[in-house]
């Protein structure tokens, strides 16, 4: 198989698997996107397949309040077969979750199951924030540039695959943002590249802090302690024990 029609990966026990590329193809994760969203979701195989996204976005999908993964919990069906047709498409370049969504990996079928149980996930109530220095234009910021697409609390569209912000990591939410406007996220929407092509990284900073003090509505939000109960003896590398964190006030 010719290198440019495969992508090998070594594995940690020394195995070199190759696994064949899709073609950057938008219109191909388009119509695997629109056959995903139809089928009738088996919640019972979505958690099978979730055993594999759980050993980096955690058992409950809080992902690391650092932003190396972000948090998925509670996250729109829609949104996740979107990102998800993305990558494997390599629509969405993600070099660590590509061996995981080739088609050998996951079916549409799979893709489907899995987005549907991790939208049922209770959210993280001690997402990771900025440090609130910079609110005001933050705000401002975000009612200017966000509001349309992402609505008023970000709490996005998923009829037309807007994710919601609400609860993600702060540093998830600048690393993704950065990507955006430098053009590393392919399958980002092209006005909103263009749109934020003019902000300064002090901007990003204050707006993506003024972003991740976006709570999502309280019945969605796990209570203190909360484990998953399909994953009850899964080591975890934290538990909340903080404070309720500082949310922005409701316009």
């Amino acid at each position: 198989m010719k290198p440019s029609s495969a992508l090998t990966f070594s594995l940690v026990l020394g195995l070199t698997v190759s696994f064949p590329l899709l073609a950057d193809d938008s219109e191909a994760a388009a119509k695997e996107v629109e056959q995903a969203i139809h089928l009738q979701p088996n919640l019972e195989n979505g958690k099978r397949v979730y055993l594999i996204c759980s050993v980096c976005h955690q058992p409950e999908g809080w992902g690391s309040v650092d932003g190396a993964y972000p948090q998925i919990a509670g996250q729109y069906a829609s949104v996740t077969i979107k990102q998800l047709a993305d990558i494997r498409a390599r629509n969405r370049d993600n070099p660590t979750m590509l061996p995981f969504t080739m088609p050998r990996t996951l079916t549409p079928q799979d893709i489907a199951d899995v987005s549907a149980y991790i939208q049922r996930f209770p959210m993280d109530p001690y997402n990771g924030m900025g440090p609130g220095t910079d609110l005001e234009l933050g705000k401002r910021l975000f009612n200017e540039n966000c509001v349309e697409c992402h609505g008023d609390r970000g709490q996005g569209v998923p009829e037309k695959h807007m994710p919601m912000l609400q609860g993600q990591h702060y540093r998830y939410l600048i690393r993704q943002f950065q990507w955006i406007r430098d053009g590393k996220r392919r399958n980002a929407d092209r006005e909103m590249v263009k749109q934020i092509q003019g902000f300064s990284n002090r901007e990003v900073a204050a707006i993506m802090d003024y972003t991740s003090r976006l709570a999502p509505p309280q019945e969605m939000v796990a209570e203190p302690g909360y484990v998953n109960p399909d994953f009850p003896n899964f080591w975890r590398p934290r538990l909340p024990t903080g404070k309720p964190i500082e949310r922005v006030a409701e316009r």
